[in-house]
């Protein structure tokens, strides 16, 4: 999904919450925040968020879906497992509507999720991924991989944090990536 898709999806929704008279929180995560806050990336699969009412939100984006062409899992909740107890949010630079509030994590929570998250070997989105992670360090003007460990477990317990997303930081730094 481009940007123009994502605030077209969302503003479908917002006009869908106004027709209900339901006021809504979404918080997006993953991709969606590299395309809309960030203008890290040009597109993302689909849009990856916490959201509030959970049975009102996920019912009007599968009608959003049919009437704009979108998958039925295009705003989708896959992310739960990765919220951490110390969630930080934002509204950031993201767009908002009348009956619909955007936010999305810290800079520093993102990059832990998405070290946290981080296929190695693993194909898929591996590449995404990896871009995300090496952007958001720069972002963050981060020096050195026990910067960026330390952030990770800051939001993370350390038994939770897989030895991989240690060597891949590790190995971004000694390749000069960031």
């Amino acid at each position: 999904m481009t940007r123009e898709q994502i605030l077209a999806a969302l503003g479908a929704l917002n006009g869908a919450l106004v027709e209900r008279g339901v006021m809504g929180e979404i918080c997006l995560f993953g991709g969606a925040v590299m395309v809309l806050a960030f203008n890290a990336r040009m597109a993302t699969k689909d849009v990856d968020a916490s959201f509030q009412p959970p049975g009102v939100i996920r019912e009007l984006a599968r009608q959003v879906a049919v009437s704009v062409g979108l998958p039925v899992n295009w705003l989708n909740d896959c992310v739960k497992g990765y919220v951490s107890v110390r969630h930080e949010a934002t509204s950031g630079s993201l767009p908002q509507f009348d009956h619909l509030r955007l936010t999305m994590p810290t800079a520093e929570y993102l990059l832990a999720m998405k070290c946290l998250a981080s296929p190695i070997g693993a194909g898929g989105g591996e590449a995404d991924d990896t871009s995300n992670i090496v952007f958001l360090i720069r972002h963050l003007g981060l020096r050195s991989p026990e910067t960026v460990m330390d952030i990770v477990s800051a939001y993370y317990p350390p038994p939770r944090i897989p030895v991989k997303a240690q060597f891949l930081v590790e190995s971004l730094f000694e390749e000069g990536r960031v």
